[in-house]
């Protein structure tokens, strides 16, 4: 279930816990997340720490073609992640030189996606982007793990984001790891952060405030219990997502990469690897959640995706490929 009494910025009360503190102009902060926990991370005024940009997408946004952005940067260190080399690290960008790779796609796009890394981490920069692209009559995607709800909260008040695909991490996956400068991070914190998130989200998509909305479970063998534990805890209607988990490590076998990130898995590192679930398991797994808890879709590498229609294996018509 969702954390309980909470009041979003939409309506909410502004002594509230988790409302960003009051900032240094000299410095752009991050994000203020709830107490116990103070959280942030620097980045020169005007600035993004920059991980990567993809200038088209058919992808990321299912039905749009977009660009995306990476930012580098995450407090989590989930064993499946595929985005290693930007968990860490700096290469700080001027925002208008983003901005200049987001204009040049403008022909082929209709949106933008902010990825990561963990994009709400670097809240007034994700806010700068938003409201720049929006000027640029784009929508707004953000690809997130949750872990900041107090940045998706400002977002969705300020009317800067069309999209929220939230990937909720199990603790399985070993979200609870913990790295240089993340000491904070644990457990519980991270629960009550996506939960929050969550229901922010929800309110946001039935106000008609937030078009579209997703929660993404990641499966690897293994894993499945806790995964339907969380899908059948996630309030009802959300459109959920099973995506089948292709890559885990653990993590004593990663390898430090440049940049003060980590590298991605060789061919040869990967052999031996535990199988990915198939498409009959995943779907062996839908089958136990129930209908009532609203759409729920599958995504694997060699189906890409599709929408389970009902317990009984039926699927509904269109699919999105890979």
């Amino acid at each position: 279930m969702v954390a309980s009494g909470f009041r979003s910025a939409m309506g909410g009360d502004p002594s509230e816990p988790g409302k960003t503190q009051e900032k240094n102009s000299s410095v752009q902060y991050i994000d203020e997340i709830p107490a116990p926990i103070s959280f942030r991370m620097v980045n020169p005024v005007g600035k993004v720490n920059f991980g990567g940009f993809v200038g088209l997408s058919t992808v990321d946004w299912p039905g749009r073609s977009v660009c995306t952005i990476f930012l580098r940067g995450c407090p989590l260190r989930c064993s499946y992640c595929h985005n290693l080399s930007i968990q860490a690290g700096r290469e700080f960008l001027d925002i208008g030189e983003v901005m200049e790779m987001v204009e040049s796609a403008g022909p082929l796009i209709s949106g933008v996606v902010i990825s990561g890394g963990e994009p709400t981490l670097q809240a007034d920069a994700v806010f700068e982007l938003a409201r720049r692209i929006k000027a640029l009559g784009l929508a707004v995607g953000v690809q997130t793990n949750g872990y900041f709800p107090a940045t998706l909260e400002r977002l969705l008040s300020e009317r800067l984001v069309d999209r929220v695909a939230l990937d909720y991490k199990t603790r399985w996956e070993g979200f609870s790891k913990r790295w240089e400068g993340y000491g904070a991070v644990c457990t519980d914190d991270y629960t009550t952060q996506v939960r929050r998130s969550i229901e922010l989200c929800t309110t946001a998509w039935d106000r008609g405030i937030l078009a579209d909305f997703e929660v993404v479970l990641t499966i690897f063998a293994g894993n499945e219990h806790e995964t339907l534990e969380v899908a059948r805890s996630l309030p009802v209607g959300i459109p959920l997502v099973l995506n089948q988990g292709i890559m885990k490590r653990t993590w004593e076998d990663r390898a430090p990469g440049a940049n003060g990130g980590l590298r991605p898995p060789s061919p040869e590192e990967q052999k031996g690897w535990q199988r990915p679930l198939s498409l009959v398991e995943l779907k062996a797994l839908a089958d136990q959640i129930s209908r009532k808890r609203g759409i729920t879709k599958i995504r694997t590498r060699e189906e890409g995706e599709k929408v389970y229609e009902s317990d009984r294996g039926r699927w509904a018509a269109g699919e999105r490929k890979r």
